[in-house]
């Protein structure tokens, strides 16, 4: 009998671990094993930081320079979302605003490394960082409910038209950024299989345990009592009241005035002056004109005498820095040249105002930002010369381009050369563009672009195609 029961008893503490791990499989692997270890997910997740993460480092650093110091930022993020990912394996999840707290870390993060990528807009490898920037909000998937998955795939994808560029200006040269590419968007690829396997509709909370704390990195593992309340406060000095300060009831005796004044009923009007039939202004137009307000001496003293803050102005800036030339703050200069360059060499311009530039030799690329009536002249460029935010642009090539992007911009004339009929030319949000196609020797027939389209719905798909404008 003895012996019968043991074996019960072997069988029932079986069954339970039996249901206490079918449990943990129905969470998605996500809480801890009996024993207390890693569970199944975060042991997932550092599979994706010591492989694709690993590689993307890597690569990174063979590049060095701004994509190096970038990598290090996201991979802090991950970290940090490892954290957090640990947490919820063994709490439950709080109220929303407790878990806008726990997020806190990871946003910081994802606003520094796109802060990064804004304070080096001038930088060679400004593709580069646009692509992380670009899609680094895909952290955020831990926030996402029922569909996580496809929301890091749509940020995969904003990637996607960066690192096209990064293929495309390195593939024939410089195979460390073929490999870059690779490899930094390996880490979404992997991200959304791991979020499918083991959080496909959302965050899994863990069932038990305590509720998440408010803090990431400051979690108490006992609750502290709370402090004692502060002893009261001494008792202040006596109010004084002076002639010059009101007092407490003064508020109350001008209320009860009022009140009294309009309790009069038709008496009330007694105090009213009467103004005779020569004092009304719509009876005397003669008195129209002495009866418009005027200001007083003093408010228009104070009008005067209101300091204005002077827009700064920065010196004009031609050097090159590095293997980017800068260009920048330059007003009615139209003899700036650039003679001296090389085919891993980047030209910004900036913030130059009536002004011409004559870029010469081949270079990588060159990029235009918040300018006003400039002039550019280049001979050869093996990347991409880029417009951004500017007015009034004229654009000539005497070699070769094999892109020209546009953006933000109103008003640009691109003179192509013979060589560069096969450029790409890429716009968006942008108006009075024209392109000039060489017809001789020096003559140019000019072609404007697009700037309203119309969409339709063919059945299956949507079809967009260029229109003219009505009018």
């Amino acid at each position: 009998m003895e012996g019968l029961m043991e074996r019960l008893e072997r069988a029932v503490t079986r069954l339970e671990q039996m249901s206490t791990t079918s449990s943990g499989m129905a969470n998605g692997d996500c809480v801890n094993g009996l024993n207390g270890g890693l569970a199944q997910c975060v042991e997932a997740f550092d599979v994706l930081l010591r492989g694709p993460v690993m590689d993307y480092l890597n690569q990174s650093r063979a590049i060095g320079s701004e994509v190096e110091k970038h990598a290090e930022m996201v991979n802090k993020a991950l970290q940090t979302q490892r954290i957090f990912l640990k947490m919820a394996t063994t709490h439950q999840e709080p109220a929303q605003t407790e878990l806008r707290d726990l997020l806190k870390p990871i946003s910081d993060h994802i606003q520094e490394i796109q802060s990064f990528r804004e304070r080096n807009r001038g930088s060679i490898l400004f593709n580069h960082l646009s692509a992380v920037s670009e899609s680094i909000p895909a952290l955020g998937w831990v926030a996402v409910n029922q569909k996580p998955g496809p929301y890091v795939k749509e940020m995969n994808d904003a990637a996607t038209f960066y690192t096209n560029r990064v293929l495309k200006d390195y593939k024939e040269t410089d195979r460390r950024h073929i490999d870059w590419v690779r490899s930094y968007l390996s880490i979404w690829t992997e991200m959304q299989s791991f979020i499918k396997q083991h959080h496909t509709t959302g965050l899994v909370w863990s069932k038990s345990g305590p509720i998440a704390p408010p803090s990431l990195f400051e979690a108490p593992s006992v609750p502290c009592p709370p402090p004692p309340p502060p002893p009261p406060p001494p008792p202040g000095p006596p109010p004084v009241f002076t002639d010059d300060e009101p007092q407490a009831g003064g508020a109350a005796a001008q209320h009860s005035a009022l009140f009294t004044q309009l309790n009069q009923g038709l008496d009330i009007t007694k105090g009213l002056k009467h103004i005779s039939d020569n004092q009304k202004t719509h009876k005397n137009p003669n008195l129209r004109s002495k009866a418009s307000p005027t200001k007083s001496s003093s408010s228009s003293g104070s009008v005067k005498s209101a300091p204005r803050t002077a827009a700064q102005k920065r010196p004009p800036l031609l050097e090159l820095e590095g293997k980017k030339w800068r260009v920048e703050n330059f007003e009615q200069k139209h003899d700036l040249v650039i003679e001296e360059t090389e085919l891993k060499q980047v030209v910004y311009v900036f913030r130059c105002n009536n002004s011409t530039l004559q870029v010469k030799g081949k270079i990588n690329s060159i990029i235009v930002d918040d300018c006003k009536k400039l002039g550019l002249v280049f001979e050869n460029v093996v990347g991409i010369v880029e417009i951004i935010n500017s007015k009034a642009i004229q654009l000539q090539v005497l070699g070769s381009v094999p892109t020209i992007s546009i953006n933000k911009t109103e008003g640009c004339q691109v003179y192509l050369s013979k060589d560069s009929l096969n450029c790409d030319i890429v716009s968006a949000k942008s108006s009075e563009m024209n392109i000039l196609i060489p017809q001789g020797d020096d003559d140019y027939k000019e072609f404007p672009v697009h700037e309203q389209f119309k969409t339709v719905w063919d059945g299956s798909k949507l079809v967009t195609e260029p229109t003219e404008i009505a009018g």
